[in-house]
C-alpha cells in the first residue's frame, strides 16, 4: 500500500476506562481501523488529562493508579478513507472528542 504525500491525520480523544460490546473502546477503534484497511493507527495512554465534563483531572501517579486515564487513537490515512470510519464508528463513542488535520506522509513503508 502506498500513501499520497498529502494524507491526514484522525485524532481521537477517549477515557481508558471506555468500553464496546465489553471491549476496551480504544482496542475496538484500533481493530476496526486494521479492518477497514486504513494505513496505521496506535493507541496513546495520556499521563494526565480532562475532557469535556471537566470536574476530574485524571492522573497517573504511583500512590492512586487511575482507572480512567485519557487514551488518544491516531490513524493516519487519506482524508476520504478517515470521513467514512468515522462517520462507521462515531455512535459507538458516548463521549469524547475527535479531530482531524492535513498530514505531510514522509514516508510509509512495511517490512519485508
Amino acid at each position: 500500500m502506498t500513501l499520497p504525500q498529502e494524507g491526514s491525520l484522525l485524532r481521537i480523544f477517549i477515557g481508558e476506562s471506555d468500553k464496546h460490546e465489553g471491549k476496551p473502546l480504544y482496542e475496538w477503534i484500533v481493530l476496526q481501523a486494521r479492518a477497514q484497511g486504513l494505513a496505521g493507527a496506535t493507541a496513546w495512554r495520556g499521563m494526565i488529562g480532562f475532557g469535556g465534563h471537566s470536574r476530574h483531572i485524571h492522573t497517573f501517579k504511583i500512590e492512586r493508579l487511575s482507572e480512567d486515564l485519557p487514551i488518544i487513537i491516531e490513524i493516519v490515512d487519506v482524508r476520504e478513507k478517515l470521513e467514512t470510519f468515522l462517520a462507521n464508528i462515531e455512535s459507538a463513542i458516548p463521549e469524547g472528542l475527535a479531530t482531524m488535520e492535513k498530514a505531510e506522509v514522509r514516508f510509509y513503508r512495511g517490512g519485508k
